[in-house]
């Protein structure tokens, strides 16, 4: 029986606050067909590539540790091509964070996609600053 990897965990970037916006922008802007295509794209790409998405169509390195999950393809019962872009992060232990998420269909500008990149590179740093918090009160108690 061939070796299957396991798969890799896909964890929402959650502010200080509690909110989740990759979750929020999937529940609250996609229609129904785009959630569940994204959601296959999800569990057969990113869940089973993890960062290898970027040698692939799927993805590309942003550098700083960031990289982009592309999901271009028809909704079943949609005339359009949805262009989705989730920004992500590999941390250890085979989990992929998704920090930031947007419908380039919707707005192909460039200007656009490097806010969105700027906005993920900002909740990354917000949770790597957090992580390292949390390890330096664990080695002080």
């Amino acid at each position: 029986m061939p070796r299957q990897d396991p798969l890799y965990s896909i964890e929402f970037y959650e502010s200080p606050g509690g909110d989740k916006p990759v979750l929020r922008w999937i529940n609250e802007n996609l229609t129904a067909s785009r959630r569940r295509m994204l959601g296959y794209a999800i569990f057969r790409v990113l869940q089973r590539l993890g960062i290898g998405v970027c040698r692939s169509q799927f993805g590309r390195q942003l550098g700083g540790g960031l990289f982009e999950f592309r999901v271009q393809a028809r909704p079943p019962g949609e005339s359009e091509v949805a262009l989705l872009r989730i920004f992500c992060h590999a941390t250890g232990g085979h989990i992929i964070l998704l920090l930031a998420a947007y419908d380039k269909g919707a707005d192909p500008s460039p200007r656009r996609q490097s806010r969105e990149i700027a906005v993920a590179r900002q909740r990354l740093a917000d949770f790597e600053a957090r992580v390292r918090a949390s390890h330096k009160h664990q080695r002080e108690s």
